[in-house]
Protein backbone atom coordinates (compact mmCIF):
# COMPACT_ATOMS: atom_id res chain seq x y z
CA UNK A 1 0.00 0.00 0.00
CA UNK A 2 1.42 3.35 -0.84
CA UNK A 3 -0.44 6.18 -0.74
CA UNK A 4 1.35 8.72 -2.33
CA UNK A 5 -1.70 11.15 -2.99
CA UNK A 6 -2.65 11.29 1.23
CA UNK A 7 -6.35 10.11 -0.02
CA UNK A 8 -6.27 7.82 3.33
CA UNK A 9 -5.71 8.85 7.02
CA UNK A 10 -3.37 6.98 9.04
CA UNK A 11 -6.43 4.00 10.08
CA UNK A 12 -7.51 3.76 6.91
CA UNK A 13 -4.06 3.19 5.66
CA UNK A 14 -3.01 0.76 8.08
CA UNK A 15 -6.76 -1.14 7.33
CA UNK A 16 -6.23 -1.23 3.81
CA UNK A 17 -2.19 -3.19 4.50
CA UNK A 18 -3.58 -5.08 6.88
CA UNK A 19 -5.92 -6.65 4.19
CA UNK A 20 -3.51 -6.82 1.47
CA UNK A 21 -1.06 -8.53 3.51
CA UNK A 22 -3.65 -10.58 4.82
CA UNK A 23 -4.56 -11.60 1.11
CA UNK A 24 -0.93 -12.72 0.01
CA UNK A 25 -0.54 -14.97 2.59
CA UNK A 26 -3.77 -16.48 2.41
CA UNK A 27 -4.23 -16.90 -1.52
CA UNK A 28 -0.48 -16.34 -2.44
CA UNK A 29 -1.87 -13.93 -4.82
CA UNK A 30 -0.50 -10.32 -4.49
CA UNK A 31 -2.47 -6.69 -4.94
CA UNK A 32 -0.54 -3.90 -4.37
CA UNK A 33 -2.60 -0.46 -4.14
CA UNK A 34 -0.83 2.92 -5.60
CA UNK A 35 -1.68 6.16 -5.08
CA UNK A 36 -0.39 9.26 -6.57
CA UNK A 37 -1.01 12.68 -7.28
CA UNK A 38 -1.19 12.86 -11.13
CA UNK A 39 0.42 10.23 -14.19
CA UNK A 40 3.23 13.15 -15.29
CA UNK A 41 2.11 12.74 -18.36
CA UNK A 42 1.39 8.95 -19.07
CA UNK A 43 -1.03 7.27 -20.03
CA UNK A 44 -2.55 5.19 -16.88
CA UNK A 45 -2.12 2.00 -18.91
CA UNK A 46 1.26 2.45 -19.77
CA UNK A 47 1.78 3.92 -16.37
CA UNK A 48 0.33 1.07 -14.63
CA UNK A 49 2.30 -1.83 -17.22
CA UNK A 50 5.85 -0.39 -15.78
CA UNK A 51 5.19 -0.04 -12.74
CA UNK A 52 3.58 -3.07 -11.91
CA UNK A 53 6.88 -4.37 -14.24
CA UNK A 54 8.91 -1.93 -12.43
CA UNK A 55 7.44 -3.31 -8.78
CA UNK A 56 8.10 -6.38 -9.77
CA UNK A 57 4.67 -7.33 -8.23
CA UNK A 58 3.44 -10.77 -7.40
CA UNK A 59 5.60 -14.13 -8.22
CA UNK A 60 7.82 -15.30 -11.43
CA UNK A 61 4.36 -16.71 -12.30
CA UNK A 62 2.61 -13.16 -12.25
CA UNK A 63 -0.25 -13.47 -9.62
CA UNK A 64 -0.36 -10.07 -8.92
CA UNK A 65 -2.33 -7.00 -9.71
CA UNK A 66 -1.91 -3.38 -8.95
CA UNK A 67 -5.01 -0.60 -8.08
CA UNK A 68 -3.66 2.56 -9.06
CA UNK A 69 -5.18 6.05 -8.71
CA UNK A 70 -4.16 9.25 -9.98
CA UNK A 71 -6.56 12.18 -8.52
CA UNK A 72 -5.73 14.61 -10.10
CA UNK A 73 -5.92 13.48 -13.61
CA UNK A 74 -9.45 11.66 -12.47
CA UNK A 75 -8.29 8.05 -13.36
CA UNK A 76 -8.06 5.06 -12.36
CA UNK A 77 -6.58 1.37 -13.34
CA UNK A 78 -6.48 -2.38 -12.15
CA UNK A 79 -3.38 -3.56 -13.94
CA UNK A 80 -3.16 -7.22 -14.36
CA UNK A 81 -0.27 -9.91 -14.21
CA UNK A 82 -0.08 -12.72 -16.63
CA UNK A 83 -0.78 -15.27 -13.58
CA UNK A 84 -4.49 -13.66 -12.88
CA UNK A 85 -5.50 -12.79 -16.28
CA UNK A 86 -8.28 -15.42 -16.22
CA UNK A 87 -9.16 -14.60 -12.94
CA UNK A 88 -9.37 -11.02 -13.05
CA UNK A 89 -10.10 -10.44 -16.48
CA UNK A 90 -10.45 -7.26 -18.40
CA UNK A 91 -14.32 -7.41 -18.00
CA UNK A 92 -14.47 -7.87 -14.62
CA UNK A 93 -11.85 -5.36 -13.73
CA UNK A 94 -13.75 -2.85 -15.97
CA UNK A 95 -16.92 -4.02 -14.01
CA UNK A 96 -15.48 -3.55 -10.56
CA UNK A 97 -13.95 -0.20 -11.52
CA UNK A 98 -17.32 0.70 -13.34
CA UNK A 99 -19.43 -0.29 -10.11
CA UNK A 100 -17.67 -0.20 -7.31
CA UNK A 101 -14.88 2.47 -7.59
CA UNK A 102 -16.02 5.34 -9.30
CA UNK A 103 -19.42 5.98 -8.05
CA UNK A 104 -17.96 6.38 -5.01
CA UNK A 105 -14.99 8.69 -6.44
CA UNK A 106 -17.83 10.77 -8.25
CA UNK A 107 -19.35 11.49 -4.73
CA UNK A 108 -16.10 12.91 -3.39
CA UNK A 109 -15.37 9.53 -1.12
CA UNK A 110 -11.92 8.28 -2.14
CA UNK A 111 -10.91 6.22 0.94
CA UNK A 112 -14.93 4.08 -0.18
CA UNK A 113 -13.95 3.90 -3.06
CA UNK A 114 -10.94 2.40 -3.03
CA UNK A 115 -11.82 0.01 -0.09
CA UNK A 116 -14.71 -1.18 -2.02
CA UNK A 117 -12.40 -1.71 -5.11
CA UNK A 118 -10.09 -3.64 -2.67
CA UNK A 119 -12.91 -5.52 -1.41
CA UNK A 120 -13.97 -7.01 -4.74
CA UNK A 121 -10.77 -7.65 -5.99
CA UNK A 122 -9.57 -9.37 -3.18
CA UNK A 123 -12.51 -11.29 -2.77
CA UNK A 124 -12.20 -12.87 -6.73
CA UNK A 125 -8.55 -13.41 -5.69
CA UNK A 126 -9.43 -15.81 -2.56
CA UNK A 127 -12.16 -17.92 -4.93
CA UNK A 128 -10.85 -21.17 -6.02
CA UNK A 129 -9.78 -21.05 -9.62
CA UNK A 130 -12.93 -23.11 -10.81
CA UNK A 131 -15.24 -20.37 -9.45
CA UNK A 132 -13.33 -17.60 -10.30
CA UNK A 133 -12.53 -19.01 -13.59
CA UNK A 134 -16.80 -19.46 -13.42
CA UNK A 135 -17.01 -15.54 -12.65
CA UNK A 136 -14.55 -14.56 -15.05
CA UNK A 137 -16.57 -16.23 -17.49
CA UNK A 138 -19.97 -14.82 -16.93
CA UNK A 139 -18.34 -11.36 -16.77
CA UNK A 140 -17.16 -12.01 -20.16
CA UNK A 141 -20.66 -13.12 -21.69
CA UNK A 142 -22.27 -9.70 -19.67
CA UNK A 143 -19.87 -7.50 -21.64
CA UNK A 144 -20.21 -9.56 -24.82
CA UNK A 145 -23.79 -8.64 -24.86
CA UNK A 146 -23.59 -5.11 -23.90
CA UNK A 147 -21.39 -4.58 -26.52
CA UNK A 148 -23.77 -6.21 -29.12
CA UNK A 149 -26.63 -4.25 -27.39
CA UNK A 150 -24.78 -0.88 -27.74
CA UNK A 151 -24.23 -1.97 -31.19
CA UNK A 152 -27.63 -2.78 -32.21
CA UNK A 153 -28.18 1.22 -31.58
CA UNK A 154 -25.91 2.54 -33.53
CA UNK A 155 -26.80 0.71 -36.37
CA UNK A 156 -30.32 2.22 -36.21
CA UNK A 157 -28.99 5.56 -36.55
CA UNK A 158 -28.82 5.81 -40.69
CA UNK A 159 -32.47 4.84 -40.64
CA UNK A 160 -33.08 7.02 -38.05
CA UNK A 161 -31.66 9.68 -40.24
CA UNK A 162 -33.52 8.96 -43.07
CA UNK A 163 -36.95 8.80 -41.70
CA UNK A 164 -35.81 12.05 -39.79
CA UNK A 165 -35.14 13.39 -43.94
CA UNK A 166 -37.93 12.60 -45.35
CA UNK A 167 -40.18 13.86 -42.59
CA UNK A 168 -39.07 17.19 -42.40
CA UNK A 169 -39.22 17.18 -46.39
CA UNK A 170 -42.78 15.96 -46.16
CA UNK A 171 -43.53 19.15 -43.47
CA UNK A 172 -41.72 21.38 -45.54
CA UNK A 173 -44.39 20.72 -48.37
CA UNK A 174 -47.19 20.86 -46.69
CA UNK A 175 -46.51 23.75 -44.98
CA UNK A 176 -46.02 25.92 -48.43
CA UNK A 177 -48.14 29.57 -48.46
CA UNK A 178 -49.02 29.29 -44.95
CA UNK A 179 -47.51 32.69 -44.16
CA UNK A 180 -45.33 31.22 -41.67
CA UNK A 181 -41.54 32.80 -42.11
CA UNK A 182 -39.26 29.98 -41.62
CA UNK A 183 -35.79 30.13 -40.83
CA UNK A 184 -33.04 27.44 -42.56
CA UNK A 185 -29.43 27.25 -41.24
CA UNK A 186 -27.18 27.47 -44.22
CA UNK A 187 -30.17 27.26 -47.09
CA UNK A 188 -30.98 23.85 -46.19
CA UNK A 189 -33.57 22.20 -44.07
CA UNK A 190 -31.66 19.16 -43.39
CA UNK A 191 -31.27 18.79 -39.92
CA UNK A 192 -28.20 19.24 -37.56
CA UNK A 193 -27.27 15.42 -36.49
CA UNK A 194 -24.63 15.49 -33.90
CA UNK A 195 -23.18 12.18 -34.22
CA UNK A 196 -20.71 11.39 -31.22
CA UNK A 197 -16.97 11.44 -31.64
CA UNK A 198 -14.97 9.19 -32.49
CA UNK A 199 -12.50 6.86 -30.27
CA UNK A 200 -9.52 8.85 -31.64
CA UNK A 201 -7.17 7.08 -29.02
CA UNK A 202 -3.83 9.00 -29.40
CA UNK A 203 -1.11 6.72 -29.78
CA UNK A 204 1.26 7.55 -27.40
CA UNK A 205 5.05 6.35 -27.91
CA UNK A 206 6.88 5.40 -24.50
CA UNK A 207 10.47 6.29 -25.55
CA UNK A 208 10.71 8.92 -22.05
CA UNK A 209 13.34 8.33 -20.13
CA UNK A 210 11.66 7.77 -16.96
CA UNK A 211 13.46 6.30 -13.74
CA UNK A 212 10.96 3.03 -13.88
CA UNK A 213 13.76 1.19 -11.98
CA UNK A 214 13.15 3.14 -9.05
CA UNK A 215 9.39 2.29 -9.09
CA UNK A 216 7.90 5.57 -11.19
CA UNK A 217 9.07 7.75 -8.30
CA UNK A 218 8.06 5.52 -5.06
CA UNK A 219 11.75 4.35 -4.37
CA UNK A 220 13.09 1.27 -4.14
CA UNK A 221 10.37 -0.27 -5.94
CA UNK A 222 7.74 0.05 -3.40
CA UNK A 223 9.14 -2.36 -1.02
CA UNK A 224 8.30 -5.30 -3.30
CA UNK A 225 9.79 -8.13 -4.61
CA UNK A 226 8.96 -10.97 -6.38
CA UNK A 227 9.68 -10.36 -10.09
CA UNK A 228 6.40 -10.48 -11.76
CA UNK A 229 5.49 -9.82 -15.00
CA UNK A 230 2.79 -7.75 -16.40
CA UNK A 231 1.50 -8.06 -20.30
CA UNK A 232 -0.88 -4.74 -20.00
CA UNK A 233 -4.44 -6.88 -19.05
CA UNK A 234 -6.81 -4.70 -16.68
CA UNK A 235 -9.00 -2.07 -17.28
CA UNK A 236 -9.05 1.49 -16.86
CA UNK A 237 -11.58 4.55 -15.85
CA UNK A 238 -12.44 7.55 -15.35
CA UNK A 239 -14.55 10.25 -12.87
Amino acid sequence: MVDAANLLDPAQEQALSQTLIAQKQASGRSLVVATIPDLQGYDIADYGYRLGRAWGIGDKESNGALLIIAPNDRKVRIEVGYGLEGILTDALSSQIIRNAITPRFKAGDMPGGIAAGVDQITTLLALPPEEAKARAAAAETEARSADRGGSAILGLWPIAFIILFIAMRLMSRGSGGGGGKRYRRGGSSMPIILWGPGAGGSGWGSGGGSSWGGGGGFGGGGGFSGGGSFGGGGASGGW
